[in-house]
């Protein structure tokens, strides 16, 4: 299999259990938001630095050289623990549309952004999309009466992501082993004061919740493995080609699982974004194809 074959591999897994995720954040709904996004920061760090041990040939000093690629780790740490805690707050807070709507967004900031940095030209097609998609947004802040300021906040800070991710060009088990050890120290501090003050739900809950909580390590970082693996690989393009898998799957559930209530400003501003995201689709196939 080529290595853009598996980055495409790679890139629809991880959207796959990514569009799965409400299901599994619902089950920590009566545990504190910052609580959940503390665990998973620690757990995370605890997976990867697992994972990195094991595997042999990796080495820190071999694979990230300099100061400026961990500042930029820093960064881009920072940045998905903003994502992860944002995302949380927005499922188990009766949001799961709007974060549905934002990664719907993403893969047309993913557009931009690679037109804007990455010199990743805007064909004909790319624009239009690019263009309904600003309309269905506008329609939905003019009608909704408030600006969908969750749905921006993730589409563009997944977004960043993902570029300073191609920006820094490193292997992914390494970097992401780093970043999560960056964001480690803030988490046991949290989870720490959440502990002693008796606010924990390692204090309060059944040990069935304390195990949601450690596996959200690998719940969180297995597919981000798998994204940075495929961002090394296929374009920013064409990873938010494969991004639509995901909001589908939030979307679907937000409606049939947990009855969202679905608008007329929701139906006009999803229409909008999936016209242009179909117009996009098609456009990126072709290109694949040639």
């Amino acid at each position: 299999m080529s290595e853009y074959k598996k980055g495409l591999l790679y890139g629809l897994l991880c959207y796959t259990i990514w569009g799965l995720f409400p299901l599994y954040w619902r089950l920590l709904e009566h545990v504190d938001s910052f609580e959940i996004l503390a665990h998973r920061m620690l757990w995370s760090g605890v997976f990867m630095v697992t994972l990195f041990i094991g595997v042999r040939h990796m080495r820190l000093k071999k694979n990230i050289k300099g100061g400026r690629q961990y500042l930029m780790l820093l960064l881009t740490g920072t940045l998905i623990t903003f994502n992860w805690g944002l995302y949380i707050w927005a499922i188990n807070h009766g949001y799961i549309l709007q974060s549905s709507l934002g990664y719907y967004i993403n893969p047309l900031v993913n557009v931009l952004l690679g037109y804007l940095f990455l010199h990743e030209k805007l064909n004909p097609a790319q624009t239009v999309a690019l263009l309904l998609a600003l309309a269905g947004v506008l329609y939905f802040t003019i009608d909704y009466g408030h600006f969908p300021i969750i749905s921006l906040c993730l589409a563009f800070s997944f977004g960043i992501y993902g570029l300073l991710k191609k920006k820094i060009g490193l292997n992914a088990t390494p970097a992401l082993t780093v970043e999560t050890i960056f964001m480690m120290p803030a988490a046991i501090i949290y989870m720490a004061l959440a502990f002693h003050s008796g606010d924990s739900a390692l204090n309060t809950f059944a040990p069935v919740t304390w195990i949601l909580l450690i596996l959200a390590g690998a719940v969180t970082a297995i597919p981000l493995l798998l994204y940075c693996k495929a961002a090394e690989r296929i374009t920013l393009t064409a990873l938010g080609f494969l991004q639509y898998v995901s909001p589908t799957g939030q979307f679907l559930i937000g409606i049939l699982v947990y009855k969202e209530s679905f608008t007329t400003a929701h139906i006009v501003c999803f229409s909008l974004i999936w016209t242009g995201l179909i117009i996009f689709s098609v456009d990126t196939i072709r290109h694949l194809r040639h």
